[in-house]
C-alpha cells in the first residue's frame, strides 16, 4: 500500500470512529482509532480519539500515555492538554492536572476552559487567591468571546465550588450566570435559566433555606426541554418533594408523549414513590416505545418494595452476572439476600464472599499507609456517609454520637458522599470538625484525599445500601477499616477489617460468616436515644379494654412470606386480635390489594387487619398509642422500627435467628431485659404472642413504665454507648496498625 492508500483508510477509519463516539460506542470507537492508526501512525487526531475513548472506557493509566504520545506528535494541541488535565484530575493528581492546564493556556491564552479549569483545580487545593484570578481571567476571556460564554464560566464555577461544600459563595456565580443569560426565545430562555435556578435552589437547601430553594425550583418547572424537565423532577424527588417530582415527570410525558425515558423517568419515581402498580403500567408504555436496557433493575426494585424478595434477588443476581465486574447490581443482590427466606445464614454469608472478592484485586497495602504514632495526639477518625438527613436511620443513631464524641481524643472528619441535603445534614455538620463534601469525587480522588488527611480509622455507615463507597474501601482508602450501623450483617468486601455488633447480633462462635474481624459493644449494637420529643402515650387500663392490635411499622420488603404466615398464625392463636400494617407502600391501593390476597391465602379475615400509609415522623411516632404488641418481621428483623416501638411503650415478640439481620429484635429485647419475647423458632414465636396477649394487665403495666425502663439501661445510654464506641475504634486501631 502506498502513503496515499495509508492515508485515506486511516482517514476513513478516523471517521468511523468519530462517529461511533457520538453515539456512546467508546469499544468500537477505539477499535476504529486504532486501525487508524495501524494505517498512519502519525495521525495526530487518531491518537487523541484513542485517548477519549480509553478515558470513556474508564482506563486511566492506557489513556494517560495515549494523551502523552499524541502530545509528543504535536504539543499545539490546546484540546489534548485540556483533557489530558480533566484526566489527571480524575486520578486525583492534581499538580499535572495544573500543569496541563497551564500549557493549554500557553497554546491558546484567548480561551476560556483552561482558565476555569484551573480556577477549578486550585478551588480544590484551597488556593483560594489563585482560583479566583484563574476565574476572572476566565470570565474576561469569555466575555471577549460572548455572553453564552460568560454564563458557561459562572455557571460552571458555581457548580463547582457547590461541590466543594460552598453554598454561599456559588450563590454568587449563579447570580452572575443568571445576569448573563440571554436566548431569542422566551421558552429557550426559560430552559437556559432553569439549569441554573435548580443548582442555585440546591445552594439554598444546603444553606437550610427550603422556602428560597422552592421559590427557584417552582421558576424552573416552566421549563419546557425534556432534560432540563428530568433533571429537575429527579432534583425534586432527593430532596423529599415527592409530589412535585411526580407532577413534573407527568408534564414531561405530556409534553414528549412519544419520548420513552419520559415514561421510563416517570416509572421510576412512582416506584420510588411505592405507587407500584401505575409504575408497571408506565414501564410497559416506555417498552412499548423503545427497548429499555433498565427495565429488569426496575422490576426487581418492584419486587422488592412488594415483598418478593426472591424474585429481586433473582433478577439482581441475573442483572451482576451480565454487567462488568464492577456492577452496582452486586450491591442490590446481596441486600435482596438479607430480605430472603430461601438462603441460609452462610449462604448469605457465602453470597456476599463471592459477589465481592474481586473489589480487592489491586487494592493498596496497609504496610503502604504512613502514619505517626497515637502517642502524644489525637486519633484520626473519619466516616463515609451519605445518610445524615431527616428520618434516615444512621442520621437517627449517629447525631447523639456525634455530640457526644471525645474531640480531646478524635480528630473527627465527615466525608459526606450525599446529595440530599436538611436541617439534619446542617445539625451533622456543626457537630464535626472537618466536613467535607466529596459526593462529586471518584475512587481514586477520593482515596488520594483521604490518604492525604492522614486519616488513621475509616468508618464505613452503609454497606450495600443507596449511594456506598464499598469500592473505595475494598480498593483499602485508610490503614484501618470498619463498617457500622448501616448495614446489618458482613459486606463480603475485601479490606473491611472490622464489623462492631454486640453479644447476641454476632455471638461467639459467628466468625464464619464474617469476612470481617468482629468487634463486640456492651449491651446492644444501636443505641437509640432520639434528641426529639416524643410524647409518652398513656397507655391507660382502658387500653386493656379494646381489642388487642398487633402491628408492624417495617417496610413491605420484610414481610416475606415466613412472615405473613407466622402472623396469620398469631391472629389464630388470639382471638379477636386485630393486625395494624404500616409502611409507606401502602398509600398505593394496589400495594394493599397484594397483601390482602396473600393475607387471605393464608386465612386472615381482612376485617381484622389496618393498612396504613406514612406520615411525619412525630405522627408516626404517636400511632405506636394504637398497637399494644409489635410483631417482628423474620428474617430481617425490625431495627428502627422495633427500637422506636419499645421507646413509645410498644414491646416486640421477636425470634433469634441465625445471623446479623435475624438476631437484632433479640438484641433489643435481651438488653431491656425481657429475653421472655424472644422465641426460638415459629411456633414459640407463635406462643410468646399468645402468652402476652393473654393478660391485659401484665401488658399495660410494662407499657406504662417500658421508656423509664429503657432509660435506666446503659444500652439506652447515649454516653456510655460513645465511650464504648470509641474503645473499640482504638481498639482496631492499635490492633491492626503497628505505627498506632
Amino acid at each position: 500500500m502506498n502513503a496515499a492508500t495509508n492515508e485515506t483508510t486511516a482517514a476513513m477509519a478516523f471517521n468511523e470512529a468519530n462517529a461511533a463516539y457520538k453515539t456512546g460506542d467508546w469499544q468500537q470507537a477505539l477499535l476504529c482509532a486504532e486501525n487508524a492508526l495501524a494505517a498512519h501512525a502519525g495521525l495526530v487526531p487518531a491518537h487523541f480519539m484513542k485517548a477519549r475513548c480509553l478515558v470513556k472506557l474508564g482506563q486511566a493509566i492506557a489513556a494517560r500515555e495515549a494523551f502523552a504520545q499524541t502530545l509528543r506528535l504535536d504539543a499545539g494541541q490546546f484540546s489534548v492538554w485540556l483533557e489530558a488535565g480533566h484526566l489527571c484530575k480524575q486520578m486525583g493528581e492534581l499538580a499535572q492536572a495544573s500543569a496541563a492546564y497551564q500549557r493549554a493556556m500557553d497554546v491558546s491564552p484567548q480561551r476560556f476552559e483552561a482558565y476555569l479549569a484551573m480556577a477549578r483545580v486550585m478551588a480544590q487545593q484551597g488556593h483560594t487567591e489563585l482560583a479566583n484570578r484563574a476565574y476572572n481571567e476566565a470570565v474576561q476571556k469569555a466575555a471577549a468571546k460572548d455572553q453564552d460564554a460568560v454564563r458557561q464560566v459562572h455557571w460552571f464555577m458555581g457548580q463547582y465550588v457547590l461541590e466543594l461544600g460552598h453554598a454561599q459563595e456559588s450563590l454568587n456565580c449563579f447570580n452572575e450566570a443568571l445576569k448573563a443569560t440571554r436566548a431569542d426565545k422566551p421558552e429557550d430562555l426559560a430552559n437556559l435559566a432553569a439549569e441554573i435556578q435548580m443548582d442555585a435552589a440546591k445552594a439554598w437547601l444546603r444553606l437550610g433555606q427550603r422556602d428560597k430553594a422552592m421559590r427557584l425550583l417552582t421558576l424552573a418547572s416552566v421549563a419546557t426541554q425534556e432534560s432540563t424537565l428530568s433533571r429537575l423532577a429527579a432534583l425534586s424527588f432527593r430532596n423529599n418533594f415527592w409530589q412535585e417530582a411526580i407532577e413534573i415527570s407527568r408534564r414531561c410525558v405530556a409534553l414528549y408523549p412519544q419520548s420513552s425515558w419520559a415514561h421510563w423517568n416517570l416509572a421510576h419515581l412512582l416506584a420510588e414513590c411505592w405507587q407500584m402498580h401505575e409504575a408497571e403500567l408506565v414501564l410497559q408504555q416506555a417498552e412499548a416505545l423503545a427497548p429499555m436496557p433498565g427495565a429488569r433493575s426496575l422490576r426487581a426494585a418492584v419486587a422488592g418494595k412488594v415483598g418478593d424478595a426472591d424474585q429481586a434477588l433473582a433478577l439482581y443476581m441475573a442483572l451482576a452476572k451480565s454487567e462488568d465486574k464492577d456492577s452496582g447490581y452486586a450491591s442490590s443482590a446481596a441486600m435482596s439476600s438479607l430480605y430472603s427466606d430461601t438462603p441460609t445464614a452462610q449462604q448469605v454469608a457465602d453470597l456476599h464472599r463471592d459477589l465481592f472478592a474481586h473489589w480487592g484485586d489491586g487494592a493498596r497495602s496497609r504496610a503502604s499507609f504512613v502514619r505517626a504514632p497515637l502517642s502524644g495526639r489525637r486519633l484520626k477518625l473519619a466516616i463515609v456517609s451519605a445518610d445524615f438527613h431527616h428520618q434516615h436511620p444512621v442520621n437517627i443513631f449517629m447525631q447523639p454520637v456525634l455530640r457526644e464524641l471525645d474531640r480531646s481524643k478524635f480528630e473527627l472528619t465527615m466525608y459526606f458522599v450525599g446529595d440530599s441535603h436538611d436541617e439534619q445534614t446542617a445539625l451533622a455538620r456543626t457537630r464535626t470538625e472537618h466536613w467535607v463534601e466529596v459526593g462529586a469525587l471518584n475512587t481514586t480522588q477520593l482515596a488520594k484525599r483521604i490518604d492525604a488527611d492522614g486519616i488513621d480509622v475509616l468508618l464505613d455507615m452503609a454497606g450495600h445500601t443507596s449511594q456506598h463507597r464499598m469500592q473505595l474501601f475494598a480498593q483499602r482508602a485508610a490503614p484501618v477499616q470498619m463498617t457500622y450501623l448501616g448495614y446489618p450483617g458482613s459486606t463480603g468486601v475485601p479490606n473491611m477489617d472490622f464489623i462492631l455488633g454486640d453479644a447476641v447480633v454476632t455471638p461467639e462462635g459467628c466468625e464464619r460468616l464474617y469476612t470481617e474481624q468482629v468487634l463486640r459493644l456492651p449491651g446492644t449494637v444501636f443505641c437509640y436515644a432520639p434528641e426529639d420529643d416524643y410524647p409518652y402515650p398513656a397507655h391507660e387500663a382502658a387500653t386493656a379494654q379494646r381489642p388487642l392490635t398487633f402491628g408492624s411499622f417495617n417496610n413491605v420488603p420484610k414481610l416475606t412470606p415466613r412472615t405473613l404466615a407466622l402472623w396469620a398464625k398469631v391472629l389464630a392463636a388470639v382471638p379477636d386480635s386485630r393486625l395494624l400494617l404500616k409502611a409507606p407502600s401502602f398509600s398505593d391501593e394496589a400495594a394493599q390489594q397484594i397483601f390482602t390476597e396473600r393475607l387471605q391465602a393464608l386465612g386472615v379475615d381482612m376485617a381484622r387487619v389496618e393498612f396504613r400509609g406514612p406520615v411525619g415522623l412525630s405522627d408516626m411516632m404517636a400511632e405506636y398509642a394504637d398497637v399494644d404488641i409489635a410483631l417482628d418481621p423474620v428474617p430481617y428483623n425490625g431495627g428502627t422500627t422495633s427500637l422506636q416501638a419499645m421507646w413509645m411503650g410498644v414491646p416486640v415478640v421477636t425470634q433469634m435467628g441465625a445471623h446479623f439481620v435475624s438476631r437484632m429484635g433479640a438484641s433489643f429485647m435481651t438488653a431491656a431485659g425481657l429475653s421472655e419475647w424472644v422465641a426460638q423458632d415459629d411456633e414459640d414465636y407463635v406462643a410468646i404472642a399468645q402468652k402476652m396477649a393473654k393478660d391485659r394487665q401484665a401488658l399495660v403495666k410494662l407499657k406504662k413504665g417500658l421508656r423509664q425502663r429503657l432509660k435506666k439501661n446503659k444500652a439506652w445510654d447515649v454516653v456510655a454507648h460513645t465511650r464504648a464506641l470509641e474503645a473499640a475504634i482504638v481498639q482496631a486501631a492499635s490492633a491492626t496498625h503497628d505505627p498506632l
